[in-house]
């Protein structure tokens, strides 16, 4: 039995009296409700509480999306492919800028990639690939560089295909009408005969057939920018061939020796990073321009994508297929 008693206080009899709880000298005790194990043992263990481990994000260490996709998730960053020492890479731009507009596309990309031995290969990505731009969103690749400039363009081509460009070359319509006028126009290796709308011709139709033909600076834009009668993937290929037309015209007006004329000449038509320094050591390889059959040239075509309309913008954009994908950077970059 429990006795209790109170404490008589020793202050003035307005303070409260606290009762004191006391055991009888014939009470036992109750029994702890859980009793502990003793567990013998040599040594004693130390239980360290376990640390929580953060799954890295999808995007890995590049920078997090502003925008989070609503239908198709971020893939993986591409695993990086192994080059050979010394082999450079250069990222040929063409946008769709016009005077006094400030937003603009890269509608042609073509990567140039020159390697140690002296070989060339010429490897075109669609504009409307549908690729993750790092510290962006999920948008086409050809609007990457008017978001963030080359570095993130750089570091888009990274993510997505495993190999980030050490130069850039951007020509707008104005700078390429330019250079090309200069060269007296370009006699371009066409593929295959091409007919599509052109302004200015009845009924509106214009038409260059296979073989050798010599384009001014109007009919090789609208030769390179066309494709209602075609598709984008068709005008990659038609791209690399004028590019290929202006490296052989440089070539056949002593343009190796002319490097820091024609540098200057055209710095004001293009931005790049290169240096004159920089072109003088890739001299070497810009040789291999003056015959055809010796460079390699590879397009992302439908093989390496599919087709895919975004939900919320009805927008038709190209999904990539990284296996695929893989297979061609791995053959344009000499990959061992």
């Amino acid at each position: 039995m429990m006795i209790v008693s109170a404490c008589s206080p020793t202050a003035a009899s307005t303070q409260t009296r606290v009762p004191v709880i006391t055991a009888a000298p014939n009470s036992t005790a109750t029994a702890t409700p859980f009793q502990p194990l003793l567990v013998e043992s040599s040594t004693t263990e130390v239980l360290e509480t376990p640390t929580a481990q953060v799954e890295k994000p999808i995007w890995g260490d590049y920078p997090a999306p502003q925008v989070f996709p609503y239908y198709l998730g971020i893939p993986s960053p591409a695993e990086i492919i192994p080059q050979p020492k010394g082999q450079t890479n250069i990222l040929l731009l063409g946008s769709d800028q016009r005077p006094y507009e400030g937003g603009f596309r890269t509608d042609t990309m073509i990567l140039i990639t020159l390697s140690p031995e002296g070989e060339v290969s010429l490897t075109s990505f669609p504009r409307d690939l549908y690729v993750y731009i790092p510290g962006w969103m999920m948008q086409r690749l050809n609007t990457a560089y008017g978001y963030g400039g080359f570095n993130t363009l750089a570091m888009t081509i990274e993510y997505n295909f495993g190999v980030k460009p050490d130069y850039f070359v951007l020509i707008n319509f104005n700078g390429f009408r330019s250079i090309i006028n200069s060269l007296g126009g370009v006699t371009v290796n066409v593929g295959s005969t091409f007919s599509d709308a052109r302004d200015g011709y009845y009924p509106n139709y214009y038409t260059v057939y296979a073989g050798p033909q010599l384009m001014d600076a109007e009919t090789a834009l609208w030769y390179v920018r066309s494709r209602y009668s075609s598709s984008d993937i068709d005008r990659l290929r038609r791209s690399q061939e004028v590019l290929q037309a202006i490296g052989m015209k440089i070539l056949s007006l002593d343009g190796l020796n002319r490097v820091p004329e024609l540098f200057d000449a055209y710095k004001s038509n293009v931005d790049t990073n290169l240096s004159v320094e920089a072109c003088l050591r890739f001299l070497p390889a810009l040789n291999l321009l003056s015959d055809p059959s010796g460079i390699r040239r590879y397009v992302i075509g439908y093989e390496q994508a599919y087709d895919w309309v975004e939900p919320s913008t009805g927008s038709q954009v190209l999904v990539p297929l990284p296996d695929e994908i893989s297979i061609v950077m791995h053959q344009a970059l000499n990959s061992p």
